[in-house]
């Protein structure tokens, strides 16, 4: 079970920071992060640097933004609930007409009461987002003549930078890793934002003291952007030693389980994932790799391939208070944030008892020279040395490949065990 630290100061300090992909409050969640963990590294990138396809934005920073009626009253009010601003709006100061304030207001459509969550990251705009229920307060209550005070005070520093936070857990002599992501750009939402990092957070204090066969690093990024960096900073160290791993996303309600595989649907953190389901007897569900939404679309890109998968309770897009101010912490519990929390232990003790074998040498290897085989051949000669070789990618597990090639497993490991000691597979 877990203690309440972590929940609680998510709850208590986190919640309300005006986060996004960059700024002091971004920059505040990391070093709150940070007095927990120490050995987190807070990691900056400048804005105009370009990644990809992608050039790092501007530094966006608000100080107060509000909407005043003819009577001096300030009837939306960014201190109240950062979510009434979009997110990134350009600096504004102007007197609007009752019609194009009404143009720039945005409202929920999934829930009457709430207040929706909106971003302008690429293109400079501005707008407020506002409940459905007072927009038509609104609209009723001022005339079509009348006048409002529109106030953003806001800027985009074009020698900012973004930030995102790193944390590595096990041997640094052990090259083989597994990557859990998670962000910190959104503001006041529990699910959608706070219960990946919760979760994450757990898992550090956890594993701190506990050896596996490989590290975990962790990583806090603003979402998409924050991953391309990721990947672009470390592709070379991903790609020859990431053999699977997570993105923890909207994990924290008490709903039913449900996940997004890689798009193999078969990378170690894919199965593992599946086996921890069955043997702790939960509900999920497996959404189709077409409905990924969040970093898992970069970390599984053609190119990129790092296997990752998708951990979630609601999935994101498929509850009702996704982007709302209803995403608070009467959604995100402390059992919901536990549940989570003990399927991704058992998920990663599942990958560590599991043997994934990787072939090391281009083509086959010529078994004689290991004494693995006699020189002398007929034709159609059947080899369960090669035919172990040929299914060790590296990904798929020796379980599978004892099944692959009609074999019981303990002979499989035997089979696994001469290899790795003529060195041909690790």
């Amino acid at each position: 079970m877990i203690t309440n630290n972590y929940y609680e100061l998510a709850k208590k300090k986190l919640f309300k920071l005006n986060r996004s992909i960059t700024g002091k409050d971004t920059e505040k969640t990391l070093k709150i992060i940070k007095k927990n963990f120490t050995n987190l590294k807070i990691k900056k990138v400048k804005s105009g640097t370009k990644v990809y396809d992608w050039v790092i934005p501007p530094e966006w920073n608000i100080f107060d933004a509000y909407v005043k009626d003819k009577y001096g009253n300030k009837i939306i009010n960014f201190k109240q609930n950062n979510l009434h601003l979009v997110s990134y709006s350009k600096k504004v100061s102007k007197i609007i007409k009752k019609d194009d304030l009404i143009k720039k207001l945005y409202t929920s459509t999934k829930l009457n009461d709430s207040i929706p969550y909106v971003t302008s990251y690429y293109k400079k705009d501005w707008g407020f987002c506002v409940s459905n229920n007072f927009l038509k307060k609104f609209k009723k209550m001022y005339k079509s003549d009348d006048k409002f005070k529109v106030i953003i005070d806001s800027e985009h520093n074009k020698n900012g930078k973004l930030q995102y936070g790193e944390v590595l857990i096990g041997n640094k002599n052990n090259k083989k890793e597994i990557l859990i992501s998670t962000y910190i750009c959104h503001p006041s939402m529990a699910n959608n934002e706070l219960s990946g990092p919760i979760v994450a957070m757990y898992l550090m204090k956890y594993f701190k003291t506990i050896k596996l066969n490989f590290n975990l690093r962790f990583i806090f990024v603003p979402e998409t952007i924050g991953s391309i960096i990721f990947i672009n900073k470390n592709f070379n160290h991903l790609k020859n030693n990431i053999i699977g791993g997570f993105n923890l996303t909207c994990c924290g309600d008490e709903r039913n389980y449900s996940c997004i595989l890689s798009p193999s649907k078969r990378s170690p953190s894919d199965l593992a994932l599946i086996d921890s389901y069955k043997k702790l007897k939960l509900k999920y569900k497996i959404y189709d790799f077409l409905e990924a939404g969040s970093d898992e679309r970069q970390y599984n890109y053609p190119g990129v391939d790092l296997g990752i998968t998708v951990v979630c309770r609601s999935m994101f897009g498929k509850y009702k208070e996704y982007h709302t101010s209803k995403d608070n912490f009467s959604l995100v519990t402390k059992k919901g944030i536990n549940g989570t929390f003990k399927l991704m232990k058992k998920t990663l003790f599942e990958i560590n008892k599991k043997i994934f074998p990787k072939a090391n040498t281009i083509c086959e290897p010529k078994l004689d020279k290991y004494d693995l085989i006699k020189t002398l051949s007929f034709g159609g000669q059947k080899n369960k040395f090669l035919d172990l070789l040929r299914f060790a990618d590296g990904r798929t597990s020796l379980q599978e490949i004892s099944k692959k090639i009609k074999l019981p497993y303990y002979s499989t490991k035997k089979i696994f065990l001469i290899l790795k000691k003529k060195h041909l597979i690790t």
